[in-house]
């Protein structure tokens, strides 16, 4: 009996945010895997098996998925927005990578709408022009790669959105995130704080880099910091799609 493993994006929290092809995956599903607050997001069926597991517990979810495929389940690992984007795609590859891939075995990567994408709209344009992401977490990498990408990048004049800016167990980092921009941008540059975009909890910011302070941002916030030339409508904030010859 053939399983298969679908790594799917249950999207930023708004189950209207869910596409109707993971839904479709959702509802084949013998077995969710992914982080609690994740898994809970998933309704209980009859035949549906809950895997639930804790926060950088990838690598081990990952290989329950595909062994549980190889006994001819099919398993989901269910992660928030996009699953490729700071999340389970690649975690579900490095364990491939590590056990003999087979081949023969279904695996799926099914794309959903990321908090960056979710903010970005609420907030208007942000992302109007070139624009990278990046994050803050130096869980997986040195901080040092990080301070360095937030240089190169702000040098860049590129728009900018990071991902898990700060946490318990980061209070501080944040703070020098927020110096470091403030040494490669003018203080006027736009930051848009967006906390838990879709859900209930949604509260979203707009300040200039020189207002802004750590304690605006969280674990459930993107921040995205506009370009050079990213600017406010009304209410709306927008980067503008044409950039003259020589730069800004």
């Amino acid at each position: 009996m053939s399983g298969s493993v679908v790594v799917a994006g249950l999207g930023p929290g708004d189950p209207m945010l869910v596409t109707p092809e993971v839904q479709v995956a959702l509802d084949r599903a013998t077995d969710i895997l992914g982080y609690i607050p994740y898994v809970a997001r998933i309704a209980v069926r009859p035949g549906l098996i809950l895997h639930p597991s804790d926060n950088r517990e990838e690598l081990a979810r990952a290989h329950h998925a595909l062994e549980l495929a190889r006994q001819g389940h099919h398993a989901v690992i269910v992660s928030s927005g996009d699953p490729g984007v700071f999340a389970m795609a690649s975690a579900l590859f490095e364990a491939l990578e590590e056990g003999a891939y087979d081949g023969n075995m279904d695996i799926r990567i099914l794309p959903g709408i990321t908090a960056m994408l979710a903010a970005a709209a609420k907030a208007g344009a942000p992302l109007g022009h070139d624009f990278c992401a990046i994050n803050l977490s130096d869980n997986l990498k040195p901080w040092s790669i990080v301070e360095q990408r937030l240089r190169m990048a702000a040098r860049g004049d590129f728009a900018m959105a990071f991902y898990n800016p700060r946490s318990k167990s980061r209070p501080n980092q944040f703070a020098r995130v927020l110096e470091i921009l403030r040494e490669e941008c003018e203080g006027q540059r736009l930051v848009i704080f967006a906390r838990a975009v879709s859900t209930p909890d949604e509260a979203l910011r707009t300040v200039t880099l020189e207002q802004a302070t750590p304690d605006m941002a969280d674990m459930r916030t993107v921040v995205i910091v506009g370009n050079s030339l990213t600017r406010q409508v009304g209410q709306w904030v927008y980067t503008p799609r044409a950039v003259t010859a020589s730069g800004p």
